[in-house]
């Protein structure tokens, strides 16, 4: 994204005197946020976790600031508190964005039946709580010949489908090249990658929901309680920026399943899709599925008025 013609990429990352200051305050008033940093030490220590670690992760510099070994340290903090709080080995990584890519999403309409097993992939691949409106996609049921996202219903009960004179609108974060919530926050915890995906730096969220309130696509969740996930449930291998387990107070959002992604994988909403409704790739990779989509089918995408460009499209086979 750019800003006056400057890289987000490039731009440096805010004054961390700043963050911590606004943190200190509680802006916004996010569960756990009024508290100060002693309370907040406190609390930690009660919850058997070393003071070391907590003052680390206190102290811990934005993610764009930080040195590779400071990075490690924080990886490794974050095993060992996974390992704390939920009695499991996980891995967390921090891999870097893959060069010559730019990762973009294509949903077929006409192949969509509202499963919802896109949702539940997404929750057990990124450790979302499994409670609450959590979920990174939702899917819209919308009623025949109907294009007002008002008229649909977002949670519609479980039961046979599709059902009759309804049709089917998922919607998750369209990792937007102008995205507004990169714009809305005050402390720059969330941005851009060279690969497109819109990250969040969860240890320097300030929990604020600025970025919730500005994204026109409902692709942003506050964590208002401590994540409850089953322990046998927990997926070990996790990203630094994406789906490792996440304290209370933090914003939540699709990342492209970065954790796989970057491994050359493919996300696991597509993967358990099972009508083939969605397409993902590399944008700029001429031969890539994606590429083909975007040059032969009628896109379009959501609220291309505002101006944020995303990079999810939507076509059908009619």
């Amino acid at each position: 994204m750019k800003r006056d013609g400057v890289s987000a990429q490039d731009e440096t990352p805010p004054d961390p005197k700043r963050r911590r200051l606004l943190k200190g305050l509680g802006i916004g008033v996010g569960v756990g946020l009024a508290a100060g940093g002693g309370v907040a030490l406190k609390a930690a220590s009660a919850e058997g976790t070393p003071l070391g670690d907590s003052l680390e992760q206190l102290l811990q510099d934005h993610y764009q600031r930080m040195t590779p070994e400071e990075i490690q340290r924080a990886l490794r903090r974050i095993e060992r508190q996974a390992q704390r709080q939920h009695g499991v080995a996980i891995r967390c990584e921090n891999q870097a964005p893959l060069s010559n890519v730019r990762f973009g999403f294509a949903l077929n309409l006409s192949k969509c039946v509202g499963t919802r097993r896109c949702i539940e992939a997404c929750l057990q691949e990124n450790n979302a709580g499994r409670h609450g409106n959590l979920e990174n996609i939702r899917v819209v049921e919308m009623p025949q010949g109907s294009w007002s996202l008002a008229e649909g219903e977002h949670y519609f009960p479980a039961g046979p489908v599709p059902r009759a004179d309804k049709w089917y609108l998922p919607v998750q974060c369209h990792q937007c090249d102008e995205p507004p919530c990169v714009q809305a926050c005050p402390v720059e915890a969330t941005w851009q990658e060279p690969d497109g995906i819109v990250v969040i730096d969860y240890d320097w969220c300030i929990g604020c929901r600025y970025c919730a309130v500005s994204c026109p696509y409902w692709g942003r969740h506050f964590n208002w309680a401590k994540p409850s996930i089953p322990p046998e449930q927990i997926n070990p291998e996790t990203h630094y920026l994406g789906n490792r387990p996440r304290d209370v107070g933090v914003m939540e959002k699709c990342t492209f399943c970065v954790q796989r992604t970057r491994r050359g994988e493919q996300p696991a909403c597509q993967e358990a899709c099972p009508t083939g409704a969605r397409i993902f790739g590399n944008l700029l990779d001429p031969n890539s599925e994606i590429r083909a989509i975007l040059a032969n089918k009628a896109v379009f995408r959501l609220k291309e008025d505002l101006g944020t460009h995303p990079k999810f499209w939507y076509f059908s086979d009619g």
